[in-house]
């Protein structure tokens, strides 16, 4: 498939149906970039390392951009396999990586609110089960994007990533019924412990839903884009991929550094609540606990 072919817009088969910009990928470099460190640093400050896998979907975004500007600097209908690889596997697969991380965010809430008993889904399974879809979606859609790479797979590749795609919206959008209906219990019976002013639960909430609802549109956008294959429309233009699948993910994690979920493990812990995740960065590691809740959270806490 290595070669070059000037008719690559109307060929049986192409890397790209367009020229890809250099100046837009290098900005959606930088930008990925910049979000990416900075959750990074959030992370090793505040421990939360239950949002690893958010920051692993921001290093996959930033190299598949990595691979779309190599493409780009390659002469049009001379590009080489290794960078569409890149590109193609890693920013199909890197918002399944940032949606284990939101998954996890719902059992924190609702051990922080102290209200399981609306949960339609207990907690102790409730991140176990839409992680293990995440995994399947995460699953099917790396080894798709692998077949693609194989002129005899391209076909099976396709149709493997749109049933990845299916199970990453069928569990997204379940994940997001629990968490609705859960929210819509609180606000009629409101728990002791979410009317406490530090707790504000439906802050996190919204952060879910937004950050949910961009994955819920991109990976819709990626259904269609598969179902129409190598010619169809969204495949002729690089806006699409521009606005449908990196901006939302941009904003993802934009969003995620400055409504950072690190401040429900603060409450957890008894600790002071902090309003963004930008003041999570400048707290102090060690900070006077009042008790913990947090069972869940990434390592084990000292005792007072």
């Amino acid at each position: 498939m290595d070669g070059c072919d000037p008719n690559y817009k109307d060929a049986i088969w192409a890397f790209y149906r367009y020229k890809p910009s250099i100046e837009a990928n290098v900005i959606f470099i930088v930008l990925f970039g910049i979000s990416t460190l900075l959750h990074g640093f959030q992370l090793w400050k505040t421990k939360t390392w239950y949002l690893s896998a958010l920051f692993v979907g921001g290093l996959a975004e930033v190299i598949g951009y990595i691979g779309r500007l190599m493409g780009a600097l390659q002469d049009p209908g001379c590009w080489t396999l290794g960078p569409f690889v890149m590109q193609s596997v890693l920013i199909l697969i890197a918002p399944a990586l940032m949606a284990a991380s939101i998954y996890m965010i719902l059992g924190r809430i609702i051990l922080l609110t102290e209200a399981e008993h609306y949960a339609i889904v207990k907690r102790r399974w409730l991140t176990k089960t839409f992680v293990m879809g995440d995994v399947l979606s995460f699953l099917l859609q790396s080894s798709g994007g692998g077949m693609m790479a194989i002129a005899s797979l391209t076909n099976l590749g396709e149709k493997v990533i749109v049933i990845g795609l299916f199970v990453q919206l069928i569990f997204f959008g379940c994940f997001l019924s629990v968490a609705a209906v859960l929210h819509r219990r609180l606000s009629r019976n409101p728990t002791p412990r979410s009317l406490e002013p530090a707790v504000r639960w439906k802050h996190y909430l919204i952060t879910l839903y937004v950050a949910g609802s961009l994955i819920l549109v991109r990976s819709v956008f990626r259904v269609i884009e598969f179902i129409q294959g190598n010619r169809g429309a969204l495949v002729r233009s690089e806006v699409y991929v521009f606005v449908f699948d990196g901006l939302l993910m941009l904003v993802v994690l934009v969003w995620m550094n400055w409504f950072h979920p690190s401040e429900i493990g603060l409450l957890l812990r008894g600790e002071e609540p902090i309003q963004n995740g930008l003041e999570l960065v400048k707290a102090p590691k060690q900070r006077k606990r009042a008790g913990t809740m947090e069972s869940l959270s990434s390592g084990p806490l000292p005792r007072n």
